[in-house]
């Protein structure tokens, strides 16, 4: 069996444009990307799991969505669904936020690219996409990696005080209490020294 090659990265495109589509298609598997292509934002929120009011909530799921999406390069300009507004929908969503999105567009408007890069985006590309543009995504891909092993650590650690917290939460209670016990023993010996020593001084005088 020679499968060591590792399961190449999953991207998902879209873009209304058929042409467009095809080039970014072609770009991503000539980089030993495995992609999926969709023509409409509602139609990527769907693949993803996340429906839409306009969409109807059955079709592109189960088999496909065994397949992990490892990030997101969308058009900006589509009918519908900009590519900001399906943008701000996968950073809304805590189960997808961590995907990486890269966004598209032919023209270059620095307000749009900063609006899209203060949303979350991790990269804004000027079409026509080339294929070096294609080495600046396995980097974002890498990286949310590492932020998912993070996350999955962090609450391991937050689960695992917890329960050492529980377990030991009775003994400083238990010390407590026998402390003063201690220290109510002590004053009843006080006490009892005080009634004692009267009485011997009234029998010496006596």
């Amino acid at each position: 069996m020679a499968l060591a090659t590792e399961t190449p990265f999953h991207v998902l495109a879209v873009d209304d444009s058929l042409p467009d589509r095809k080039l970014i298609e072609r770009l991503l598997k000539t980089s030993s990307f495995h992609v999926t292509t969709v023509d409409s934002g509602s139609k990527a929120l769907q693949f993803l799991g996340i429906h839409d009011e306009d969409t109807c909530p059955v079709s592109v799921q189960a088999d496909q969505l065994e397949v992990a999406v490892n990030l997101i390069i969308t058009d900006y300009c589509m009918p519908g669904m900009t590519g900001y507004d399906l943008l701000k929908k996968i950073k809304e969503s805590s189960s997808l936020r961590d995907i990486p999105v890269v966004i598209m567009s032919s023209e270059n408007i620095p307000s749009r690219i900063n609006r899209c890069l203060e949303e979350g985006a991790d990269e804004f590309f000027l079409k026509p996409v080339r294929l070096s543009d294609m080495s600046k995504l396995k980097p974002h891909i890498l990286k949310s990696r590492c932020k998912e092993h993070q996350h999955h650590n962090q609450e391991q650690h937050q689960h695992s005080d917890s329960n050492s917290n529980s377990n030991g939460s009775s003994n400083p209670t238990n010390n407590s209490s026998s402390s003063s016990d201690n220290s109510n023993s002590r004053k009843r010996k006080a006490e009892d020294n005080e009634e004692t020593s009267p009485q011997k001084n009234r029998s010496t005088h006596s």
